[in-house]
């Protein structure tokens, strides 16, 4: 029986460690082998590296001792300047860029309103360069001290190989904008779905810290779905992102006639009866029901297929309020199974583009902390 490469379960326990110390920190040695189910020993070695790599810093916390030695127990915690990343947030009307510190504290947000849906893609990319250049430097760094970049948008995402496959933000198919900014920029650039993002910020920040399963539904530009699972972000093969719009759900026709249908083809249709517009997919009563009723249903599936104790609702459509929530929960009530009706709880959380692009830039930094380097750092510029 082939055993399991010990290069790449070491860079696993790391990841464990350091994420225990994003979470949970300060946090003593002990508390982390409690919490990863690693030995105080593994535990002991893998945080002597780290704080030799500049990636933690000890705190000594005077009100906390140590019952044997009578002295202040050490606390660790992750060091702000170990590292610094920026996320990007793109929709269709805004640009939105955050720099951030190692902890995904934000040092500099930018928002640059443009309607880059009408761009082609290469004046779509010398828009983020700018932007991010921009933020790097009105947050007091250079390029140079860039560890990372992710880029997220709506649509379908290849995160593997940095290409956009579709989306409303370009014209075109099988968009490289990974390799393109990556070129331009000088430092690994990372492109998932914007739903991705969020779900990572739930995770880190929002409704789902604390929880290792949840979903996440967002309600914008497009139809999304993040999905958290065991603590991972769930991934098709290359890294796709999952699409909800593409879901097939049934739909009252004409004539009372139910035939299945794309969900984005559902929400698009019943967006056009008010005319589109900036607000379209939200007009009037009869249209919020029916996007209600679609959405609501589809949500109902997911619960059958993962019983997740939380969906985290997430998007700019929810600023509609009950017109639209409404229906949406008489749907996930009446089509959920009986035996799961108690199992999740339907959160909605009013996200801005600012986290949205802290979710991007905390997305960098779950790849920093899991990186199989020789040692546990970010490879040092020279």
């Amino acid at each position: 029986m082939k055993t399991a490469d010990p290069e790449l379960m070491r860079a696993i326990n790391r990841f464990h460690v350091m994420d225990a110390i994003r979470r949970f920190g300060p946090i003593s040695r002990v508390e982390i082998a409690d919490r990863t189910d690693l030995s105080p020993t593994t535990v002991s070695a893998i945080t002597a590296l780290l704080l030799d790599d500049g990636l933690i810093v000890p705190r000594s916390i005077g009100a906390v001792r140590d019952s044997a030695r009578g002295r202040p127990r050490v606390m660790l915690e992750l060091n702000p300047g170990a590292a610094f990343v920026a996320g990007v947030k793109l929709a269709p009307d805004q640009i939105t860029v955050a720099t951030t510190n190692f902890r995904a504290d934000v040092m500099h947000m930018l928002a640059l309103p443009v309607r880059i849906d009408r761009q082609p893609a290469n004046v779509i990319a010398d828009l983020v360069e700018d932007g991010v250049r921009r933020s790097v430097s009105d947050a007091g760094l250079t390029m140079g001290q860039i560890s990372g970049v992710c880029v997220g948008l709506p649509g379908i995402v290849e995160k593997a190989s940095g290409v956009c496959r579709q989306s409303p933000i370009f014209g075109e198919r099988d968009v490289r904008f990974g390799a393109e900014l990556t070129k331009r920029l000088g430092v690994a650039v990372a492109v998932d779905s914007d739903v991705n993002l969020v779900t990572l910020a739930e995770h880190w920040f929002g409704h789902g810290r604390g929880l290792d399963d949840f979903l996440v539904v967002s309600i914008e530009h497009s139809l999304g779905l993040g999905i958290m699972h065991n603590g991972e972000l769930f991934r098709g093969a290359n890294g796709l992102s999952p699409d909800l719009g593409d879901l097939l759900v049934r739909h009252p026709g004409p004539e009372g006639h139910n035939a299945p249908d794309r969900l984005s083809a559902i929400v698009a249709a019943a967006s056009k009866r008010n005319g589109g517009g900036e607000d379209a997919g939200y007009g009037d009563a009869e249209a919020y029901r029916t996007i209600g009723d679609a959405v609501g249903i589809a949500i109902a599936n997911l619960i059958t297929l993962f019983a997740p104790p939380k969906v985290i609702l997430a998007g700019a459509a929810l600023a509609t309020g009950d017109r639209l929530l409404g229906p949406l929960r008489l749907a996930v009530a009446n089509f959920t199974p009986a035996s799961l009706a108690d199992v999740a709880e339907l959160v909605v959380h009013d996200w801005g583009d600012d986290i949205w692009a802290r979710g991007a830039a905390a997305m960098t930094l779950r790849d920093l902390y899991g990186a199989p380097w020789n040692t546990t750092g970010p490879a040092r510029r020279r």
